[in-house]
């Protein structure tokens, strides 16, 4: 999978919020307003491009890769640079995600050097939590927000 960066334009951001995963991965479903349209444009979210401007998916980096239930436990209090991510749901499944993982770990670990990465997952997700397991995360905290259970995995 050839993969570069791009920007984040609006009718991306809608092409996004238009995504239906299948269940269960349909906790991922978003919804198109104003306010989610704009939180990816002005919200510090790149997209992922395939070699012919496809897009693969998304990625944010920092508060926005946050789970706000999270924030309110101290979750995310240690110093890590925090990653979240989306891939295009036809793409999933695929054996897809080591190459569109890797390619977005590479481009966020040159900016930020020093820090460990962490991201957050929902526990259901275990093919996800698979995935990055093999790229070398470890199960560091969980927490719930509602019925939903999440972990953060850090990678050092």
């Amino acid at each position: 999978m050839d993969l570069h960066k791009g920007v984040m334009t609006k009718n991306l951001a809608v092409e996004i919020l238009n995504w239906q995963y299948e269940p269960p991965y349909d906790f991922y479903n978003n919804e198109v307003s104003d306010s989610a349209i704009r939180e990816l444009i002005y919200g510090g979210y790149e997209v992922v491009l395939n070699s012919e401007d496809e897009l693969v998916g998304f990625f944010c980096v920092g508060g926005p890769a946050q789970v706000f239930a999270g924030v309110l436990v101290g979750v995310y209090d240690e110093p890590c640079t925090d990653i979240g991510f989306g891939m295009r749901p036809d793409l999933t499944g695929q054996g897809n995600g080591t190459a569109f993982c890797s390619f977005i770990i590479a481009d966020v670990k040159k900016k930020y050097k020093k820090k460990p990465l962490r991201l957050t997952v929902a526990t259901f997700n275990t093919r996800a939590i698979h995935l990055y397991e093999k790229l070398g995360f470890k199960t560091y905290k969980h927490f719930k927000r509602d019925q939903d259970e999440f972990i953060t995995m850090i990678q050092k």
